[in-house]
């Protein structure tokens, strides 16, 4: 290279080198120009508002504006917000058992927690809650509408709400209990052993290896399997759906992680101990299936380890970290996608069942509204958009095989017809062929093309 060539090389690296620093000084400039406009705004709020209003409500309500402009998961807590959050992931609140949030200003259960107030009374999740005490509710904030149901334990308060398929709002009358989340419930049915996870907070790790212990204990070697019940999961801390994953196998990837950049990627494998022994395991979902137990359900799918049948799930792909600002505040911030070990992000499409089962018994079911990831405003976008798409597109397709009615099915005593599915599934098996299992559902090889 001539003395000529380096010099013509060297100026056009610097050409480069400069415009590409102009562009960035321009950026810099117009954010400027934009962060003096937002506090023109402020000044002229504080000024000529027809209230006056705080500087704090103001400053938290721009906070709120600039998350809310992210994805449904991004937001501020305030002190309020914190100390619900470490209630309800430390297992222990007093009110009425109700996780809600709010659609079109009004109030909406997502899911009754298990053997509380609310779900011993009968609200169910698509609920829309009107009164409380009498008291019109409609158009005010979740942190209010939350306040007003918690309380002190022993205290009574009516709840009004309004139901698909029902001609007038049913009123519930019920009396506020230390709420404390038991995350993890077992039972058994025949020799098959059913895990119940309704949340993942600190405790449902612990408890699952409890319960797979208690069951083995009870059965010894005549256990033919499990079922995992994650439906209606809203999901909850990360740590936990990989410990939970992990209690179920016995090597491989869990899930895996990924920020903005290359380097942010995270992967979460499982150690040696599978503690039921490699018994069969079927997990059972539905569309209120979320976030952590996402996780759970498509590690044991991709692993090969269990089937999942059910329903569709949520379809929350992201992963969001705690940010403490100070002693009383936090950012949640969406930092990552997940991914299960295939490679698979659930944004949007969630997991789909090896065996897509309705919940017959639910005599609701046609009319029950649904509410998935894919329904929220700023959702993120799953980067294979075709396939999502598809995936969506042929949701819940009606299957000639379930057409029996709910009452038939009460009339022969099954009143949870996608329990009793998994687990006639299960005893339907050899003990030690977990593959067999989609056979036996009739969609042979569809388990090992996952």
């Amino acid at each position: 290279m001539t003395p000529r060539m380096k010099m013509v090389l060297i100026g056009v690296s610097a050409l480069a080198l400069a415009s590409g620093a102009a562009v960035r000084a321009a950026s810099q400039s117009e954010t400027y120009k934009q962060l003096d406009a937002l506090m023109d705004v402020f000044e002229r709020v504080r000024v000529d508002y027809v209230d006056e209003v705080e500087d704090t409500d103001l400053i938290e309500g721009a906070i709120n504006g600039m998350l809310a402009s992210l994805d449904p998961h991004s937001s501020y807590l305030d002190a309020r917000d914190f100390a619900n959050m470490r209630q309800t992931t430390d297992g222990e609140y007093g009110g009425l058992g109700l996780t809600v949030t709010t659609e079109d200003g009004a109030v909406k259960v997502v899911a009754p927690t298990d053997d509380t107030p609310a779900s011993r009374a009968g609200v169910k999740a698509g609920d829309y809650i009107t009164h409380l005490d009498g008291e019109l509710i409609y158009g005010t904030s979740l942190n209010e509408a939350v306040d007003k149901m918690r309380g002190a334990a022993g205290t009574k308060l009516t709840i009004t709400v309004v139901r698909e398929g029902e001609k007038e709002p049913l009123e519930f009358e019920l009396v506020r209990e230390v709420i404390q989340i038991k995350p993890v419930k077992w039972e058994i049915k025949g020799a098959v052993g059913v895990v119940r996870i309704s949340t993942f907070n600190k405790q449902t790790g612990p408890m699952t290896r409890e319960a797979l212990q208690a069951i083995s204990k009870k059965l010894g070697d005549k256990v033919t399997g499990y079922v995992i019940d994650l439906r209606s999961n809203p999901g909850g801390l990360l740590d936990q759906a990989i410990e939970v994953s992990d209690a179920f196998l016995d090597r491989g990837e869990i899930v895996s992680q990924r920020g903005r950049t290359k380097r942010d990627i995270l992967r979460y494998n499982a150690k040696a101990g599978d503690l039921t022994g490699g018994k069969p395991i079927v997990v059972l979902v539905d569309a209120g299936s979320a976030s952590a137990a996402e996780i759970v359900a498509g590690a044991l799918q991709d692993q090969r380890r269990a089937v999942v049948i059910g329903q569709r799930t949520f379809g929350k792909g992201s992963v969001q970290t705690l940010i403490p600002l100070g002693q009383e505040s936090a950012l949640r911030l969406t930092t990552a996608r997940y991914f299960t070990p295939s490679g698979r992000s659930v944004q949007e499409a969630g997991i789909e069942p090896d065996v897509p089962v309705p919940q017959l018994s639910d005599p609701n079911r046609g009319e029950r509204p649904r509410l998935r990831e894919a329904d929220l405003q700023r959702h993120l976008i799953n980067e294979i958009k075709d396939e999502t798409a598809k995936i969506i597109e042929t949701d819940d397709e009606p299957d000639p095989r379930f057409a029996m009615t709910a009452e038939a099915l009460k009339e022969k005593g099954v009143l949870d017809f996608q329990l009793d599915y998994a687990v006639k599934m299960l005893e339907r098996l050899a003990p030690d062929r977990a593959v067999q299992m989609a056979e036996a559902a009739g969609l042979p090889g569809q388990a090992a093309q996952r």
